[in-house]
Order: C-alpha cells, then sequence, then structure tokens
C-alpha cells in the first residue's frame, strides 16, 4: 500500500525525511599506508551493525571496522571467541550496506586462519560475499606466513598485536602487554614481521604508550592504537563503547562521548508511562478516517448487531 492509499494520508503529513550525508571518496590503500609519511591521523572505529556503520560514514571515520568484539556486544557473550565466519560475514555485509563509501574492514574470527589454506577460504570471503577492503587477522612472528600468504594473494591485510583477545586464555586474561623490556621486544619483533609480510597496517591493544611510540617509529607502515597511546598513526575505538552503548564493562582505554543508553532507557521509561496513563498514542501518532465514512461503517455495525 502506498502512501498516498494508506488511511488518513491526506489529513495527516508524512514526517520529514532525513537528510542524506553528503556522498564521501572511500579512503584506499594507498592514503592508508602513506599516512605514516603524511602524518595524517587515520581514525577507525568498530561497528557492528548497519545503524552504527551509517553514524560513521555520516561522521566521517576513515575506517569502519568489523570487529569480531561484536561477538560481546552484539550477541552478549563475555569473548569473541564464540564469533563464527558466518556471523562475522552477516554482520560485515550489514556494516557495508549501511557505510557504501568507506573503508571497510573484516577481522578475522577465532581459528578462521590457523592454516593458509583456511586464512586463504576465509579472506576470500570477506572480500567475496561482505565487500569488505582489507582482512584482519590477529597475530605477529608465528602468523607470518599466513600473513604473507595472505598478501600473496592480493588480498589487502592488517594485523593485531600486544594484547590478542583470540590468545586470551594464554594471557591468563585481559593483561596489559609489554611492560618490561623482553616483553616490548616480543612485540618489536611481531611488528617488524608483519610489516616485512607486506601488510598495510597494524593494532596495537593495550601496549603502554611509550612503548608503543617507540615501536611505531621503527617502522614504515601506520600502526593503529586502542589502549597503546597517542605515539599511534592512529587510533580505533568500538562504537558502542564511545557512544556508551555497551555498559557491561568499561575498559580504561575507552572514552565515553556520549551516553546513549541512559537516553535509550529514559526514553523507554516515557513510553511505558505514557501507554499505561492512555497517552499514547495521541491524535497525532493515529490515522484519521473520512468522518462519513466512518459514520456509514459505524450503521453496518449496528444493522451487524440485529441480524
Amino acid at each position: 500500500m502506498s502512501k498516498e492509499q494508506m488511511p488518513g494520508a491526506a489529513a495527516q503529513a508524512a514526517p520529514a525525511e532525513p537528510k542524506a550525508a553528503p556522498k564521501r571518496e572511500k579512503r584506499t590503500i594507498t592514503e592508508i599506508r602513506d599516512s605514516k609519511k603524511t602524518l595524517e591521523k587515520m581514525v577507525y572505529m568498530s561497528v557492528p551493525d548497519y545503524t552504527s556503520a551509517k553514524w560513521a560514514e555520516m561522521a566521517g571515520v576513515d575506517v569502519a571496522v568489523i570487529g569480531d568484539s561484536l561477538a560481546m556486544v552484539a550477541h552478549g557473550h563475555p569473548s569473541t571467541i564464540p564469533a563464527s565466519m558466518d556471523m562475522m560475514i552477516m554482520h560485515s555485509q550489514a556494516v557495508r550496506r549501511g557505510a557504501p563509501n568507506t573503508f571497510t574492514l573484516g577481522c578475522m574470527p577465532y581459528q578462521s586462519y590457523n592454516t593458509v589454506d583456511r586464512a586463504l577460504i576465509n579472506a576470500t570471503r570477506f572480500m567475496q560475499e561482505a565487500l569488505c577492503d582489507a582482512v584482519k587477522p590477529q597475530g605477529g612472528k608465528s602468523q607470518a606466513a599466513i600473513l604473507r600468504a595472505l598478501v600473496d594473494a592480493g588480498i589487502p591485510t592488517a594485523s593485531h598485536i600486544g594484547l590478542t583477545p583470540h590468545t586470551i586464555a594464554m594471557f591468563g586474561g585481559f593483561k596489559i602487554q609489554g611492560r618490561t623490556a623482553d616483553a616490548a621486544m616480543k612485540i618489536l619483533e611481531d611488528a617488524l614481521a608483519i610489516e616485512d609480510a607486506g601488510c598495510f597496517m597494524l593494532e596495537f591493544e593495550a601496549v603502554p604508550a611509550k612503548i608503543a611510540k617507540l615501536i611505531s617509529e621503527q617502522l614504515t607502515i601506520p600502526t593503529i592504537g586502542i589502549g597503546a597511546g597517542v605515539g599511534c598513526d592512529g587510533q580505533i575505538l568500538l562504537c558502542y563503547d564511545l557512544l556508551g552503548v555497551f555498559t557491561d564493562f568499561k575498559p580504561k582505554f575507552t572514552k565515553r562521548y556520549s551516553k546513549l543508553t541512559e537516553v535509550a532507557v529514559a526514553g523507554i521509561k516515557q513510553y511505558i508511562a505514557e501507554v499505561k496513563a492512555g497517552q499514547f498514542p495521541d491524535d497525532d501518532h493515529s490515522y484519521t478516517v473520512n468522518d462519513a465514512e466512518y459514520e456509514k461503517f459505524s450503521a453496518m455495525v449496528a444493522k451487524r448487531r440485529q441480524i
């Protein structure tokens, strides 16, 4: 049924459509890689769904990341481990629809890249089925052969070191990495292996700011930090964290730029109160009918009762 055919359409004007975001040019691999030289701070944001992807594109985020953290923020799991390839592809497709002009980076979930063959098959799914622009497994020196295989296959690839959620059990929990000289040297070796494998970017998570900055200075590829200080070449936060949507816990490195859950709960409480008081829906939120037609219908109902 069209809007013109809907009852009361003439009497009640449709709400104004929101203005479309101005079309933007998608960032390229070259621009992202060259940001190291141009000193442009790249802004990454992890987005799990269509709506947050639209927000990212409208705001001007450089790279929308489909992180397997969505297993936690969108599905309620206690860690990222339950994220599956099918889950990641479904969310990545939604993000692409929401942000068609934004560079998207699909994060490869747990055990989806534990062999070269498996990594190639699953990375190809991100590129073909979800139309991602690049993929990101986790790991450095130990994953160098897999990273190189992806790059050699023509798949733009990044990686993730420091605190790597896929190996959280081996760390004994979510713990800061690189606090000793030996541990920091291992992160540097991982970073150099990632660069040597041909990756266009790497992400540091939960690494002391001074350590991340010094390691970043040794590299030719840009570094993106999350809990790794301002010395990285760019930053990433989870959309649901920075907007105050996900409130189960708040990492130290997350800054709240909004409190959407508080706003949402307040709005729902008002909705509940108005429904229970009979205040919603009011005339402004109800359709109308022609008086003559209503009277005709009312007479038909009365006549039916008499039969």
